[in-house]
């Protein structure tokens, strides 16, 4: 009787410790949670710094820092046209201390250039990511070198299309990278104007305008963030932008699809912040809850719509909506255009 009591008494005691043991383990998870971000969160722009990517980066950074005391740390990872940083974020832990500013690049192009013709993607921009917010939308813009132009008298979009007619693979054409929306803003450009352009890849938008100021390339279309001051300052010539309508930064600039009457010719950028696959839930709510207020600061926005850029701002859903949305569209443009990996 004793030794049926001792047994129980004995089961009973290590149920008890298996659940204290369970209990102060969820105490201390939730406990930790719900005092995120304790440390740095580590946020990769896979583009260098001065690019289009890191200029939106930056007021998101230091408006998360001065008003919510949250300490975001920019890392750049440049490299395979966004992929290698993209790449860092979906191998890293889901604890939301790991962002990635996103692109039209690396989560709406890259996925069908990079497969077409039987390559591989290091990461699936859906399954691998849990997307956060988007954070801003903005136009490229075509710029010549202006020695170019003079030389060859372009002044307008239609001058440089009879011009590359003309003259079959003598315009080099400089892009941030493959799959970027730069590159393929081109692409579709010479889709249908049915014109052939020697694309030029660069780890990056800096590094291609820096050639392009210098006239070793000759035309880019460019994220206007990169090169809005180029533009204001005459040192880089601007014909149009690629977004279906005008950007309120330059009115009198055309669209390419106005200016060239190309009828459904648009090719516009966006960056959005995700984290790797399977973020808590209460640490998504968080971030997107102080992504949303930071992104619609008085002083984010004002930055944003300085450089030619619209601050957007959603919920994760629509965020992730969004994203696939993206792939189905740029996957028909990869494929009309004949695309791939240079």
């Amino acid at each position: 009787m004793r030794s049926g009591l001792s047994k129980a008494l004995s089961l009973s005691g290590k149920v008890f410790t298996i659940f204290a043991v369970l209990f102060l383990a969820n105490a201390q998870s939730s406990f930790a949670q719900s005092d995120y971000p304790n440390k740095p969160i580590r946020y990769v722009v896979p583009f260098p710094a001065g690019g289009a990517t890191d200029n939106i980066a930056r007021p998101l950074q230091n408006e998360l820092l001065n008003s919510f005391k949250w300490n975001v740390v920019i890392d750049n990872k440049p490299g395979a046209g966004g992929n290698i940083g993209a790449e860092i974020v979906a191998k890293s832990a889901p604890d939301g201390y790991t962002w990635l500013m996103a692109s039209v690049g690396t989560h709406g192009i890259n996925l069908p250039l990079y497969t077409q013709g039987g390559g591989k993607m290091p990461f699936d921009p859906i399954k691998d990511f849990t997307p956060i917010s988007l954070v801003a939308e903005l136009p490229n813009v075509l710029v010549l070198n202006p020695e170019f132009a003079a030389k060859n008298n372009i002044n307008s979009v239609n001058d440089l299309i009879a011009y590359a007619k003309a003259h079959p693979g003598k315009i080099n054409m400089a892009s941030s990278g493959n799959g970027t929306s730069i590159h393929m803003a081109g692409e579709l450009f010479k889709t249908m104007t049915k014109t052939y352009m020697v694309h030029l890849p660069y780890k990056g938008s800096p590094p291609a305008v820096t050639d392009l100021l210098a006239g070793n390339v000759d035309i880019m279309f460019d994220n206007l963030p990169s090169c809005i001051n180029y533009i204001r300052a005459g040192r880089l010539k601007a014909l149009a932008v690629t977004s279906a309508k005008r950007s309120p930064a330059f009115p009198d600039l055309p669209t390419i699809a106005e200016a060239a009457n190309l009828p459904g010719y648009e090719a516009t950028s966006w960056f959005g912040i995700v984290g790797p696959a399977n973020m808590p839930a209460d640490i998504l709510n968080k971030d997107s809850t102080t992504l949303m207020a930071a992104i619609n600061s008085p002083s984010v926005r004002e930055k944003y719509l300085a450089m030619g850029a619209q601050p957007v701002g959603n919920t994760p859903a629509q965020f992730s909506t969004f994203i696939k949305n993206e792939i189905t569209k740029w996957t028909k443009v990869v494929r009309d255009s004949g695309a791939k990996v240079d």
